[in-house]
């Protein structure tokens, strides 16, 4: 009776297709089996397939594996460092919400998203275009890999590469399109929820040539000098040092790298919290990010979340320096059960005394009226924070209202106090914003 086949048997894209569902720690010890499977799974070789295999069964519909490893300007990225770089940078994708003070006029929210063979982040906001549901995408961080497979991350305002060569090149100076606004950060991650961009002072080390005792010396005259002569400090000792042996060329290239440093401000470190259960869900169909047309005809960025014990509170995202900044309330429920159809006169006439201020239904031949499908009855959460700044003293049902839920899944919510509707539609869908608004180098709106 003949043996059963082992998996040596097997062809090798059958191999690689079963061990690209294994973890690393699992290819380790699959490695140690044999010789001929340690070199499969080498995690030092740049063309290793079995890693290759695993990083395109983990990413590969979402960005290009391939040019990860290659387009950095280097001979090639081992594939297993290319893994532990996308492990750690997935978690970015999604909504982040700025915490602390920002640059003012900056959004709070950041929105990174995959690129062919790297990750960006970009500020977005309501478009300030009256009637419009656009969203301003504004690029401001840039993360990739070096020729050496590092992990490298630039600040890019209005920046545009189609490769981390070309962002290299710029940040190191080397290219004739260099950008003065281009700033090497570090993206350093504190729990799960939680980075902050600090500027990367070593980058600069790096890119001119310095050994390492620059950085402590660049650290000695921030620790000794008053912030107004702080720049100039340093430019001063960056623009006057010379390495014994070099060229006048090679120093001249130096000075005016570190010239160009010391006229620019320091970077600010900027702190960051993930926005989780941004979308909806089929459990919770009102929960995420939406954006609604309110009652001054501007968009207005609105966040729906469920809590704990079954309430819903949904909170308008403000700019930095509004009054009541941040989340602005804006209504609440703690009883989620909704009203089906057939609906009570009193309902009905309820939602058709009203006027939607900007309809989003999906048959723009038909603008006047959504297809309600549920209702759910809503209280003002301004008047908890705000006592009697709509005169609702003495009468609830002042704060009273309703959220309208459509056909489409998008919603609309008004309040008995008004005679309008705000209808809502989804900011991303499937993981991709919608209604871009996107802004050049020079400022130009695409």
């Amino acid at each position: 009776m003949a043996s059963p086949p082992s998996f040596s048997d097997f062809p090798e894209d059958v191999q690689l297709n079963v061990l690209s569902f294994l973890s690393p720690a699992e290819v380790s010890a699959f490695a140690c089996t044999s010789r001929r499977f340690a070199a499969l799974c080498s995690a030092s070789a740049s063309d290793s397939p079995v890693w290759l295999a695993m990083c395109d069964r983990r990413w590969g519909s979402k960005t290009l594996i391939r040019s990860w490893a290659s387009d950095g300007g280097g001979a090639g990225v081992p594939y297993a460092r290319l893994y532990r770089a996308l492990v750690r940078w997935e978690a970015l994708i999604g909504f982040w919400r700025r915490i602390g003070h920002g640059t003012p006029g900056t959004p709070p929210l950041l929105f990174f998203e995959w690129g062919p063979s790297y990750i960006t982040g970009s500020r977005v906001s309501p478009s300030a275009e009256l009637g419009s549901h656009g969203v301003l995408k504004v690029p401001f961080i840039w993360l990739g890999l070096s020729a050496h497979g590092d992990p490298v991350s630039f600040l890019h305002p209005g920046c545009r590469f189609e490769a981390p060569g070309e962002m290299l090149s710029s940040a190191s100076g080397s290219s004739s399109s260099s950008d003065s606004d281009l700033v090497p950060v570090a993206v350093s991650f504190m729990g799960c929820n939680h980075f902050v961009v600090e500027e990367n002072w070593s980058f600069y080390a790096e890119a001119c040539g310095d050994d390492s005792g620059v950085l402590d010396q660049v650290a000695e005259i921030e620790s000794t000098s008053p912030p107004d002569r702080l720049m100039s400090e340093i430019y001063q000792y960056f623009a006057n040092r010379t390495i014994p042996g070099g060229d006048k060329a090679s120093r001249r290239q130096r000075k005016k790298k570190w010239e160009k440093l010391g006229r620019r401000r320091l970077w600010e470190a900027e702190h960051f919290v993930k926005i989780a259960n941004y979308e909806p869900t089929p459990s919770r169909p009102l929960q995420g990010l939406w954006k609604g047309i309110c009652e001054e005809n501007l968009l207005n960025f609105y966040f729906v979340a469920y809590d704990d014990v079954g309430g819903i509170t949904c909170r308008r995202v403000g700019d930095a320096g509004e009054l009541f900044s941040g989340y602005s309330p804006t209504f609440w429920t703690s009883n989620t059960t909704f009203l089906e159809a057939p609906f009570s006169k009193e309902e009905l006439d309820l939602y058709g005394s009203r006027k939607h201020i900007r309809s989003v239904a999906s048959n723009w031949s038909n603008l006047d009226r959504e297809v309600v499908s549920r209702i759910l009855c809503i209280n003002s959460t301004y008047e908890l924070v705000i006592p009697d700044l709509y005169g609702s003293s003495g009468d609830p049902g002042n704060v009273e209202g309703r959220i309208w839920e459509y056909e489409d899944g998008t919603f609309g919510f008004g309040f008995v106090r008004n005679n309008f509707i705000i209808d809502v539609k989804h900011i991303t869908s499937n993981g991709h914003l919608l209604d871009t608004v996107e802004y050049c180098c020079n400022g130009s709106i695409l």
